[in-house]
């Protein structure tokens, strides 16, 4: 923006503020300029600063909003405050000091606001109520001089009834607020007075809306509705005035269906008939509406939906409406370059959620913040399930003298919230920031809430978490790059990745400081690298998910914070970093494995039973016939695995075969499931081929060629099986969770096979570099031409003996031949010879899965997600396809990450 139109826009605002009749009008609001400029920061100004009604939960059709230019001044302390004094400066309320929007652009410890304001008459009669969306921290407010009320804590609404303060014509309100930010008194979330690194800038004072509206006496002051999906009806708590009659009337499309009385303080069941369920899917919300008998009246809305977990196919699963529905979502923090803890806009604040629907996710962490209510009201009407995080106090370790303050917030915090149909899950700490008697708070959120899940510490394995207590319901995992699986859930618990990512991109012109951006994994140069990281990043989640029993995945981030350069977008919501389509497929591509109806293809598999007692159980070929069996050796493991292939009789469905007798697929044969050749008759190909279908958890298996019929374990065996059919494998009982697989990443990870513990040498397979084998020279792999009349040396240095993998007994480890005991291994992906320290970071580096390659074999890093050793330049890398690396180039990468298996130059 030129100065010259820069100029001519603060003056049109400035004009608009003293155009707003109830402004303070000894102040001017001029708005600084942010490090950075969204779509709707020149769409503020005084006239339309967030003008819409902030409660949709508790909505009044009269009200009254003050958000605009109030006049403001730092000040020492809040002892002396500013009445019937102007003020110098102008500031816009509610976007927070620190903000650009403000006018601003500052932090305050201390500091008071003011203004003037007129009732209007038609409120004659009622009270009046003064509300704040929420201010950081501590607030003292005063009206005509009269202090009417103190707040403490930064992210629940309050309110004061400011009636008896009220004077004819012309009142003054002066708030003073105390924002010291650091100081671990009280919850802050990542707010920082010296911002850096995944701290951020401070969001002090008034940072939500302020509004009047009138009430009755007796009236109305939260709508605490609970959906009882069983009993086909809501659970609603009308809190507000004792002992007042309440009339409650839910409706569909503006038409009554369901209607109860009862009084202030308990719980009326009102009727929900013919209940239509809220999912991500189908996000539909009733509208509600209240009557006290004083004749005080608000509406409001709720979704209804079931909550809960359960073991679904053999794994404990959180539940939506009695179905395990994984939870895909981002690592939401809510930040803005203009605004920071404030959207310019309410239509910005939907961006954000409208962005992330469109990209694939069904879900979004809140993280170490609590939004306005409209956001939540957004996330209810598009569909986005959401964890709700606890801001915690800037200590990294417990600090005793906040406990109060954070125990006291956090209850304010969850009655506020419990009404809010997507939120299915709390958080109480993170990474073990301030943590302290988690299993106590654990039972304080159940307490006040426990229609919701509770994970205890988002992160347990990470940091400076203290012990797991256990009697949470979540086991929660941070794995950035997922080089390590999470745990596994427990009897009791669901198991998720609550942040992984952070994959990064820098976007000149986008940057909140140029050439300062960071990301938490590798910074990608352009957006098909990113994207297709992204992918292979999506896919390991997916192949978690019946693997480890993974019933969640946060992603970090959606947007970028300041300097942290994770997001799908820029800081200003500019530019999506990320092919969008591209996104959206692979997640939809993942959100369908978990539900079962997608596979592979070309994944290698195994098959694992999800009956509740024969989870231990897998699918495998046993003398040409399916069978079910514990897998206890090599020879198990290798009939238990298969290669998923596009169906031989329609691609859209899926053909397994074998891993061990290449060529040979599973079929039915007079309902028997068993292990044959391809014959390449119309017969052998409909009979090998099967459609993925949603099971019980799982993935149920339809025959291609007898529709209805399923693949299902019986007695150790496995047939093809038709619910209440004639054969005793058709027995109904049991039959859903019987037919239900767990597709999972194949007890035999390498798909290839390399001969244990005997010399090979790895010849490469792009044309024209053919003379060329891996070999190692100086401690580095690289690749050389190796002829017969090559040194000794050489042809050592090209010669490796196959062990099994250190990290896993099914990939494969590659012993120098000339140096016995060192292996070869990555480091910061280059390929290089170790000495085995025994250490698990060696083990994994030093570990390659084997996999049919293009005229080859491929090896796989087992940690290094979505790469393959590959030579470069002469060079041998652990590369990824399209990564951040001048190695990642996609041009002939399939043929270079090719080795041909030959013959030990050096026996």
């Amino acid at each position: 923006m030129t100065r010259r139109v820069l100029g001519v826009l603060v003056s049109t605002l400035i004009t608009l503020s003293f155009l707003t009749p109830t402004a303070a009008q000894a102040a001017e609001w001029v708005p600084k300029t942010p490090p950075l400029s969204t779509p709707w920061t020149s769409q503020v100004s005084p006239a339309n600063a967030l003008p819409e009604y902030p409660r949709p939960q508790l909505q009044r059709p009269e009200w009254q909003n003050l958000n605009g230019v109030w006049e403001f001044a730092g000040a020492a302390n809040l002892s002396n405050p500013p009445i019937g004094r102007p003020l110098a400066e102008g500031v816009l309320v509610p976007y927070p000091i620190e903000s650009a929007l403000s006018g601003i652009k500052r932090h305050e410890d201390n500091m008071f606001y003011r203004r003037t304001f007129t009732v209007p008459s038609g409120w004659s009669g009622r009270n009046v109520k003064l509300n704040f969306g929420a201010v950081t921290w501590e607030s003292r407010v005063w009206v005509n001089g009269r202090q009417v009320g103190t707040h403490t804590g930064g992210y629940d609404a309050f309110s004061f009834d400011i009636t008896s303060a009220l004077v004819a014509g012309t009142n003054e309100i002066v708030v003073g607020v105390s924002s010291p930010i650091d100081g671990s008194r009280y919850p802050i979330g990542k707010q920082r007075r010296s911002p850096s690194g995944i701290w951020y800038t401070a969001s002090s004072g008034i940072w939500q809306t302020v509004w009047l509206e009138p009430v009755r006496g007796a009236n109305i002051t939260r709508l605490d509705t609970t959906p009882n999906v069983g009993a086909g009806a809501l659970d609603l708590v009308v809190q507000g005035t004792a002992g007042q009659s309440v009339t409650a009337e839910v409706l569909s499309g503006g038409a009554v269906v369901g209607r109860q009385t009862g009084t202030t303080g308990t719980s009326l069941r009102v009727p929900v008939p013919n209940a239509r369920l809220w999912s991500p899917d189908d996000p539909f919300l009733y509208d509600l509406r209240v009557t006290l008998g004083s004749g005080d009246s608000a509406t409001g809305y709720f979704g209804m939906r079931s909550l809960g977990k359960a073991v679904v196919g053999g794994v404990m699963r959180p539940l939506l409406n009695g179905k395990f529905v994984f939870q895909q979502g981002t690592l939401d923090q809510g930040y803005w370059p203009d605004g920071l803890y404030t959207a310019p806009t309410d239509a910005a604040l939907r961006f954000d959620l409208e962005r992330q629907k469109a990209l694939g996710f069904n879900m979004v962490r809140k993280h170490i913040k609590v939004e306005p209510a409209r956001w939540f009201y957004h996330a209810d009407r598009l569909g986005l399930l959401v964890w709700q995080d606890m801001p915690s106090v800037d200590a990294v370790d417990d600090v005793p003298n906040s406990h109060a303050n954070y125990e006291s917030e956090l209850r304010r915090i969850i009655d506020q919230l419990k009404g809010i149909t997507s939120i299915v899950q709390w958080v109480p700490f993170n990474e073990g920031w301030g943590e302290y008697d988690a299993g106590r708070i654990v039972n304080l959120v159940r307490s006040i809430d426990n229609t919701r899940l509770v994970n205890h510490n988002s992160g347990a394995n990470c940091c400076v978490s203290d012990p797991d207590p256990g009697n949470g319901d979540v086991i929660d995992d941070h794995h950035y790059q997922i080089t390590t699986a999470t745990r596994a859930p427990d009897a009791n618990r669901v198991a998720v990745l609550g942040e992984f990512g952070g994959l990064g991109r820098r976007v000149t012109g986008h940057e909140y400081q140029p050439g300062a951006g960071f990301a938490y994994g590798a910074l990608y140069p352009d957006e098909t690298s990113l994207t297709k990281r992204y992918e292979e990043v999506a896919k390991q989640v997916a192949r978690m998910i019946h693997t480890r029993g993974l019933s969640a995945s946060v992603y970090t981030e959606p947007y970028d914070v300041e300097n942290e350069v994770n997001g799908f977008y820029t800081y200003d919501r500019r530019i999506l970093k990320m092919t969008e389509s591209r996104v959206r497929d692979v997640n939809t591509k993942v959100l369908a494995i978990a539900r079962g109806t997608a596979v592979g293809p070309d994944d290698v598999v195994s098959l694992r039973v999800t009956t509740s007692g024969y989870t231990d159980r897998y699918l495998r070929h046993s003398g040409g016939t399916a069978r079910t069996d514990v897998i206890t050796d090599d020879l198990g493991r290798l009939d238990a695995t298969f290669l998923v292939r596009p169906g031989l009789a329609g691609a859209s469905c899926l053909s397994f075969e074998s891993r061990n007798f290449p060529g040979q697929f599973l079929r039915h044969s007079n309902s028997v499931l068993r292990k044959d050749a391809n014959d390449g008759s119309a017969l052998f190909r409909g009979d090998a081929t099967f459609c993925a279908r949603e099971g019980s958890g799982g993935t149920a298996l339809e025959s291609y060629n007898v529709p209805g019929a399923f693949v299902r374990h019986y007695n150790s065996n496995v047939y093809l099986a038709r619910s209440g059919g004639t054969n005793p494998w058709d027995t109904a009982n049991s039959f859903a969770a019987d037919t239900t697989w767990a597709i999972s990443v194949a007890l035999f990870r390498s798909g290839a096979e390399l001969p244990l513990d005997q010399a090979r040498s790895f010849q490469v397979t792009t044309p024209g570099f053919t003379d060329r084998f891996l070999r190692h020279r100086e401690g580095l792999a690289r690749t050389d031409a190796v002829t017969a009349s090559s040194d000794a040396v050489t042809k050592s240095d090209a010669t490796f003996v196959v062990r099994r993998g250190f990290a896993e007994p099914t990939c494969y480890s590659l012993e120098s031949r000339n140096f016995p005991g060192q292996f070869l291994r990555h480091a910061n992906y280059r390929v290089q010879l170790g000495s085995n320290d025994n250490t698990d970071v060696f083990r994994r580096d030093a570990t390659f899965c084997a996999q049919q390659g293009t005229g080859g074999v491929r090896l796989e890093s087992f940690n290094e997600l979505g790469t393959a050793v590959r030579h470069y330049a002469e060079e041998v890398w652990v590369a990824s396809n399209g990564g951040a690396h001048a190695y990642d180039n996609t041009a002939s990468y399939n043929q270079d990450t090719s080795w041909a298996v030959s013959s030990p130059w050096a026996p």
